[in-house]
């Protein structure tokens, strides 16, 4: 019986030395690919790709600073959009939200709400020498981009939401966010299920936000998206998730106020994000909002689209002139 429970209680034990071991070479495997900038309390991880020297429809070039959703990094919009928005002349930067990727989360717990992340990203871009720029949200960023307008009108040139969470939904949200988030009992889940968990589940959940189109073949690769298992970030980014029903509940109502040129690109087969909630909904409380409905797209409508998502970026510049 002793031996029984000793070889029992080494099993957690046994999870928590995988987990340790598939952090470091998750790590290994996908480096730091920006630079670091500081923030009060720590640094934010963020990528940037220069304006073509010869694409010059704006001057000075403006830029466009690309917001992830969850269970990302910056690279996932990179990869995505940077050279495209590159080549059509814009400074692009796609930071690393606080805990995701290779950024700090100085504030643990407080930085998951949208509005502290704008402050700490804004900051971190005031380093770079950026004052104004557009603001292009995906997914649960839609919430952070419509703060950026609402809260930092100085700085939000103009507003891009791309398949946005910005208002209040029914239901919940998936069953493993509530228990990741929770004080010490997230820590033991973070540690014991996400990374082996994740791991087996993580090609099927994939398909799913890209239905119905197939991940492009290089996706994981490009987008680094394996990091979100790591214990502090999957903590994270379930912290994110779990409090943003609160968050926009409290902020739809304020949609109204934005004035910034706005546009908002959406598919009309997403089964992640609502479109007739969310994306309609914007559009229509949005005064200067032109909403893109792309037939056929799902969720990752960067990835689905990205020459309607360029395109839409572009109108917002020139009417933002």
């Amino acid at each position: 019986m002793v031996g029984f429970c000793l070889a029992l209680a080494g099993v957690p034990a046994g999870i928590a030395a995988l987990t340790a071991w598939k952090i470091k070479s998750i790590e290994a495997r996908y480096p730091p690919r920006g630079q670091f900038v500081p923030v009060p309390g720590g640094v934010l991880h963020i990528l940037e790709a220069a304006a073509r020297a010869d694409a010059a429809p704006f001057a000075p070039p403006p830029t466009v600073l690309l917001l992830h959703g969850a269970s990302a990094n910056g690279a996932d919009m990179m990869s995505a959009l940077g050279p495209r928005l590159a080549g059509a002349g814009f400074r692009v930067l796609a930071p690393d939200r606080p805990g995701h990727g290779w950024s700090d989360r100085p504030g643990g717990r407080a930085d998951a709400v949208p509005a502290q992340q704008a402050v700490l990203i804004r900051h971190a871009l005031a380093q770079l020498g950026v004052a104004q720029a557009i603001v292009v949200g995906f997914s649960w960023s839609g919430s952070l981009a419509c703060n950026f307008a609402l809260d930092h009108p100085d700085f939000t040139r103009g507003l891009v939401l791309l398949a946005p969470v910005t208002h209040p939904w029914p239901g919940g949200i998936t069953w493993y966010y509530r228990p990741a988030a929770t004080p010490i009992l997230g820590a033991v889940f973070a540690w014991l299920v996400a990374m082996p968990g994740g791991l087996a589940t993580f090609s099927a959940a994939l398909k799913s936000v890209f239905a119905p189109m197939a991940p492009p073949y290089t996706y994981v690769e490009d987008s680094g998206a394996l990091l979100v298992l790591r214990p502090r970030e999957f903590t994270a980014n379930a912290q994110d998730v779990a409090g943003l029903w609160k968050f926009v509940t409290a902020q739809a109502p304020r949609l109204s106020a934005i004035r910034q040129p706005t546009a908002i690109v959406a598919g009309d087969e997403d089964t992640v994000v609502w479109t007739n909630l969310h994306s309609r909904s914007a559009a229509r409380e949005i005064p200067a909002a032109r909403l893109a409905i792309i037939s056929g797209a799902g969720h990752q409508i960067h990835y689905a689209d990205p020459e309607a998502v360029t395109a839409a970026i572009i109108d917002v510049a020139r009417r933002s002139q």
